[in-house]
């Protein structure tokens, strides 16, 4: 049965509208996917969506009618971004609404805890690499790690132990046997979140909602090279459920 949805957060970050309005139009690469906005009000928005509000840096707001596959029939997401501290820092209210035609709950869970690590991964973005040209790749795990219980692997490959909190600079394990040093920036039963010196590293852990472990990485340094990454990680992520 078809029934509409409402995912909400307001979040203030430290720095002016200017750049957060920047991370969402045209530097959305550094922190969830590259996308591209036609920029006016009635211009092509990212998968087939149209822009209804084009008023920066203040309200964007993009909306699709014809999603594409048969879970949700409308999809619409808005951004109201006001300045605080004589527009030296952000307030910002981001609105995912529309309409899930099947499995509602599991759907609407997906999107809201999704949700609460893409904005944490922007808030990163803007402090820490903020106009830095950015390299991305996303990719999957096997089959295997569709498994519910799956993603504890993970945090164990890469070296954390089960009480290493958000906020910990680490040691962690990576591609090859290579350790590097990292700060865990956002950990939870779903998400991990690794920030180093010139890059964002995510893993989803989306047994949950029935997919496989996924991966992005969001790779700032001079000359990195997307295919090398995925590469790299993506043989260290099938390496970890090899077994």
């Amino acid at each position: 049965m078809p029934k509409e949805f409402e995912v909400a957060r307001e979040y203030e970050v430290d720095v002016p509208p200017g750049r957060v309005w920047d991370a969402i139009t045209s530097g959305s690469g550094g922190w969830l996917w590259p996308m591209e906005y036609e920029p006016r009000e009635g211009g092509a928005g990212p998968f087939g969506s149209t822009i209804t509000t084009w008023d920066p840096p203040h309200r964007l707001t993009v909306r699709t009618e014809d999603v594409g596959f048969p879970t949700q029939s409308l999809n619409q997401i808005d951004h109201t971004i006001e300045p605080r501290d004589d527009g030296r820092s952000s307030w910002v209210r981001y609105v995912h609404s529309g309409i899930f035609t099947d499995d509602w709950d599991n759907q609407y869970d997906g999107a809201d805890k999704h949700t609460d690590f893409y904005l944490h991964t922007l808030r990163e973005y803007v402090t820490h690499f903020a106009g830095r040209p950015v390299v991305f790749a996303t990719f999957e795990g096997p089959g295997v790690s569709a498994d519910s219980d799956a993603f504890a692997a993970v945090g164990r490959a890469l070296g954390l132990s089960d009480d290493t909190a958000e906020g910990a600079r680490v040691r962690a394990k990576g591609p090859g046997g290579e350790d590097f040093d990292a700060v865990l920036d956002y950990r939870n039963p779903y998400f991990i979140g690794l920030r180093t010196d010139s890059a964002l590293v995510r893993f989803f852990g989306r047994g949950r909602w029935g997919a496989p472990v996924g991966m992005s990485v969001h790779d700032f340094a001079p000359g990195a090279d997307a295919k090398g990454n995925e590469t790299a990680w993506k043989g260290w992520l099938d390496g970890v459920f090899a077994g």
